[in-house]
């Protein structure tokens, strides 16, 4: 982020989505939207051009999709954070979205802070996890998946977690944030995020929303 600014790209295949996103971020002081992208393949492409900080991903978009579009750029990338953009109706695309890579997502009736907070949230590197309704989708769709692609990669390295690393870990899943989980244990905010660090490193995975899918997955977490 240059002098502060978040650089967002917006990927989307209705006009009036895009139009409607750019002037609500645009009006944002710290927030600036520097292109948009009409499908998936033209997101990866502007991600490799304009260098965003900050993704905002619709999931279906034509020639390639946004669970795709996502899985490239979390791996060609590295830097830029991917919102996925969904309704309802949709919600059976959100734990693919993910786990391809994605730091969170918002329901397209967002309202303007709402959509500001989240470009925030996760351009600062933490996940968007806090609202019930995702940690709702989370421990749903990991319920049902069936090969569990996190755990098969982590596993071996799941036995490594200290006790207060797994304690944390739980949490995290529960869509607690650093200060929440400091609070709960009653430990300094900067030791959460040291576990936080050594878990992430530990499991081989990029971020907290990850590691909340990990835990769901291992069923360190109950579903409910």
């Amino acid at each position: 982020m240059s002098s502060g600014t978040i650089r967002v790209l917006i990927a989307d295949d209705q006009m009036m989505v895009r139009e409607g996103f750019s002037v609500l971020l645009g009006a944002m002081p710290d927030i600036e939207v520097v292109g948009e992208a009409v499908n998936g393949r033209e997101a990866v492409e502007r991600v490799r051009e304009l260098a965003p900080d900050v993704v905002l991903m619709d999931i279906r978009m034509p020639e390639l999709n946004g669970i795709e579009a996502t899985r490239r750029i979390v791996a060609a990338d590295g830097t830029a954070k991917v919102l996925v953009l969904t309704t309802f109706d949709l919600d059976e695309y959100v734990y693919q979205a993910l786990r391809a890579g994605a730091s969170g997502f918002l329901l397209k009736d967002a309202s303007a802070r709402q959509l500001a907070d989240g470009v925030r949230v996760v351009a600062s590197g933490e996940a968007l996890l806090a609202p019930s309704v995702t940690k709702r989708l989370i421990a749903e769709f990991a319920k049902l998946s069936e090969k569990p692609r996190l755990v098969t990669t982590a596993q071996g390295a799941y036995g490594d977690l200290t006790d207060r690393e797994t304690e944390v870990l739980v949490l995290i899943a529960q869509g607690l944030s650093n200060a929440e989980i400091a609070e709960r244990l009653v430990v300094a905010e900067s030791t959460i995020k040291t576990h936080v660090s050594r878990i992430l490193v530990k499991l081989g995975l990029r971020d907290r929303t990850q590691a909340a899918v990990f835990a769901y997955e291992a069923r360190l977490v109950t579903p409910g």
